[in-house]
């Protein structure tokens, strides 16, 4: 079949988790904390000590100690993201080299949670937070950085992802992907998203031209900057997210990390310089006021600008579902979390109460609206397999295959419809489908971005979806994954 698309990713990041101590999956604070220990142990002369990503559902409110960390190693900072990278957790050295103290105000964009004497706690929420501790740590070198990419790309041929979006790239990240292309280290497509941060903003605007002006000039058809991320908001599990009403377990409504005039100007702004815009959007409030910004600038269509994307969509107003066809917004989402793990039934569904949290991930609603729709993974938060993706939209269960009948069962959607998303969806969402020779399908006069699975997966039930192999994955005719080789 056509080669899947990988509408949301952060392939670096995923990349360098396997070089640090390797916590995703463990099952309790024990393991993580032994898992650190086992690390530090074997590289005694490692200064600082970084890994991801762990499971908030672990503790209650995701609320983890320094103190904790520091049973395993005390005299070296260690600092370990959250699954959703907008949380950091670290020991008592970390929080000591970043200055962060009961006396450290609240950031900007950020939160400190604390204990009842006003210490820190060793938990960092978002960017305003998390930026004050990795101010100090050492930065990865380039090698190691374009190591990871590499490994990430061979994990997403292995999969048959021909494209992919990474979707937040820094200044730092766009030297690792300019060597790469150079170094004839890409092996599947990748479009990159430079981060537009409201402090930073609109002087960064001119860096984001220049970037994209010098991967344009090396004529690498693999890679391409066409876009520009924007964070509307946080994350529901940290009550980070912007709800329209407030959280059942706080009495605020989240955090808009634009506000929406600001947002609108900066939408605005990065259209009219030919840039897609990519925003996430979590909660309600924060989904309306993307649409919001888009529709404002959609006088803005030169270049990549005509295509504007939300991504994430979790929860979203009625009336807001319907805007994204009228508005011509394509609806980036993850199928892979939709579904009733601890995550949702321990952090999520508490926060959002039983008839919201029943609103979110409307994917078959966005599709029969009109809207066009993509799907990704935003690996490494989740599994970057779209195997597992697609049988959870065909779906709406777990692996173990909770609940009977699927979680919010009017919103699966059939196998072929699943595969189109990933394919067409994605196409579309990357300009495949406009180009002379364009993708997303298969037909005469396409280009041969291919995936040879070892079964047809509209004659498979989610189960053997899961389980399904990729025989080879092709780029541009060229074979980049062969199973067994």
């Amino acid at each position: 079949m056509s080669g899947i698309g990988e509408g949301h990713s952060h392939p670096i990041q995923g990349g360098m988790e396997q070089r640090g101590p390797l916590i995703t999956g463990l099952e309790s604070v024990e393991e993580i904390v032994d898992e650190v220990r086992r690390f530090a142990d074997e590289h005694p002369d490692l200064e600082w000590i970084s890994g991801a990503s762990y499971n908030s559902s672990l503790v209650p409110g995701g609320l983890f100690d320094a103190r904790w960390l520091d049973r395993a190693v005390s005299d070296r900072p260690v600092v370990l993201r959250g699954w959703d990278y907008h949380t950091l957790w670290c020991n008592s050295e970390a929080l000591r080299r970043a200055g962060i103290t009961s006396d450290t105000p609240e950031p900007e964009m950020g939160e400190i949670p604390r204990r009842d004497d006003g210490q820190p706690l060793g938990v960092l929420r978002e960017w305003g937070a998390m930026d004050l501790l990795e101010a100090v740590a050492p930065a990865a070198d380039i090698e190691e950085r374009l190591a990871a990419l590499t490994d990430a790309l061979g994990l997403f041929a292995s999969y048959g992802i021909t494209w992919a979006q990474d979707a937040l790239v820094e200044p730092a990240d766009v030297e690792v992907y300019l060597e790469a292309s150079r170094r004839g280290l890409l092996n599947v497509r990748m479009n990159l998203a430079q981060l537009a941060d409201p402090r930073r903003f609109p002087e960064c605007l001119p860096e984001m031209v220049a970037a994209r002006d010098r991967i344009e000039a090396l004529g690498d058809p693999l890679l391409s900057a066409n876009t520009i991320k924007f964070f509307a908001d946080g994350v529901i599990e940290s009550e980070t997210a912007s709800l329209l009403e407030p959280y059942c377990t706080a009495s605020h409504r989240g955090m808009r990390v634009w506000e929406p005039d600001q947002l609108t100007e900066a939408v605005t702004r990065v259209r009219e310089a030919g840039f897609q815009p990519y925003i996430h959007a979590i909660g309600d409030d924060a989904v309306r006021c993307a649409l919001d910004a888009m529709e404002a600038s959609s006088h803005a269509t030169t270049g990549a600008a005509s295509r504007p994307v939300i991504t994430h969509v979790q929860l979203a107003a009625k009336s807001d579902l319907a805007r994204f066809a009228q508005l011509g917004v394509i609806a980036n989402l993850q199928p892979y979390w939709a579904k009733l793990d601890p995550l949702m039934t321990v952090l999520t569904i508490p926060r959002l109460g039983d008839e919201r949290a029943a609103r979110q991930y409307q994917t078959r609603t966005l599709i029969e609206s009109g809207a066009h729709v993509s799907f990704g993974s935003d690996w490494p938060c989740s599994t970057a397999d779209p195997r597992q993706g697609i049988a959870i939209a065909v779906s709406r269960t777990t692996a173990a295959g909770d609940p009977s009948g699927g979680w919010v069962p009017e919103q699966i959607i059939d196998i072929e419809t699943a595969l189109d998303t990933y394919t067409r969806g994605t196409a579309y969402q990357s300009f495949a489908d406009s180009e002379a020779i364009p993708g997303g399908r298969l037909g005469s006069g396409f280009r041969a971005d291919l995936v040879w699975f070892d079964r047809d997966p509209r004659e498979c039930s989610p189960d053997q979806i899961r389980d399904l192999k990729v025989v080879s994955t092709f780029v541009a005719g060229q074979l980049r994954y062969a199973a067994g080789r």
